[in-house]
């Protein structure tokens, strides 16, 4: 008798986002890219925005907090 294994992909984990040793919130990812979910206030200008990559999604919540 053979037995079939199937195995189910792993959905990615959340990649936390700190700034400064602060968190800012994390990074789901998403099928366009990483979707940003904020934790902090000074986050919050990028919330639900989709990047393309994780250091485009830094960079956009280092903007954020900068002028926050």
């Amino acid at each position: 008798m053979q037995h079939i294994s199937i195995r189910k992909s792993q959905p990615a984990r959340p990649i936390a986002l700190v700034l400064d040793g602060e968190p800012k919130g994390v990074l789901i990812h998403d099928p366009q890219g990483y979707r940003f979910m904020a934790v902090k206030l000074d986050a919050f200008g990028v919330d639900g925005q989709v990047f393309e990559s994780v250091e485009a999604a830094t960079e956009a919540v280092r903007a954020a907090a900068q002028a926050a």
